[in-house]
């Protein structure tokens, strides 16, 4: 199970409330303090996503804690029919629905607010869900994994992006140094939430990942699971699949 972390500890709200307020706040800085952090390697890793999807041909598409809608409107080149961005954060949304009308895409992406862990599709209703760094965010890791098996259809396919910590020198090292002192800093100079990012680092480190998440993918029914860690394992990349 994983570790439970929140944006603001002296907070009476719940995690799934901090975590919409926060995101809610940083949303107009969102996208740039992503490259900035990641040396714009997060573009590298959704590609890398985007060809593990088109493999699988997906017809519908459900992209939860979409964000900014970066990872639904990078699947568009699957040759999905349908892709629904689902967050929780209405700032969130908002931001990804203009870089969506912008490109044209209204068609194909659908954007609406929504709980990962009170999903309201019927069951059996997409042919893939993706997760790009907002597992992590649950409030209930094993509630919001039911959910995304529950409205896969059998055969489908999970791809989740997320943060992890690399386990070999010195990149587990350098990691350590740049998420525990750099990168609140680049939040606090840039965004207008100074806890945003501090949340984000500490949250990546509490987070199961590699044969650990692997596991409890397993436990929720999910089968041939695999984890592919990407750039010295500073993210990694899950794919399982739902029975057929």
């Amino acid at each position: 199970m994983a570790k439970r972390v929140t944006p603001y500890k002296d907070s009476n709200l719940g995690k799934k409330e901090q975590v919409t307020k926060m995101f809610d706040t940083i949303s107009t800085d969102y996208d740039g303090l992503n490259r900035v952090i990641s040396f714009g390697i997060d573009i590298k890793w959704r590609k890398k996503v985007v060809t593990i999807l088109k493999e699988e041909s997906p017809n519908t598409i459900l992209d939860i804690a979409t964000g900014t809608g970066d990872l639904a409107i990078a699947m568009v080149k699957t040759g999905a029919e349908k892709i629904v961005g689902l967050d929780i954060s209405p700032g969130m949304l908002s931001v990804g629905e203009k870089k969506i009308k912008e490109k044209n895409l209204s068609p194909i992406i659908e954007m609406v607010v929504g709980d990962s862990e009170n999903l309201e599709f019927e069951s059996n209703s997409f042919d893939a869900v993706t997760v790009s760094f907002g597992v992590r965010n649950f409030e209930n890791l094993e509630k919001g994994l039911e959910e995304i098996l529950r409205v896969l259809r059998p055969g489908g396919t999970l791809v989740i992006l997320e943060t992890s910590v690399p386990t070999k020198t010195p990149y587990k090292q350098g990691y350590g140094i740049y998420t525990k002192y750099m990168l609140p800093l680049i939040g606090k100079l840039f965004s207008k939430d100074n806890s945003a990012y501090g949340y984000l680092s500490e949250s990546a480190a509490a987070f199961p990942h590699g044969e650990n998440f692997n596991n409890i993918l397993r436990e929720i029914g999910f089968i041939d699971v695999a984890n592919k860690p990407q750039t010295f394992g500073v993210s990694t990349i899950y794919v399982a699949k739902k029975q057929g």
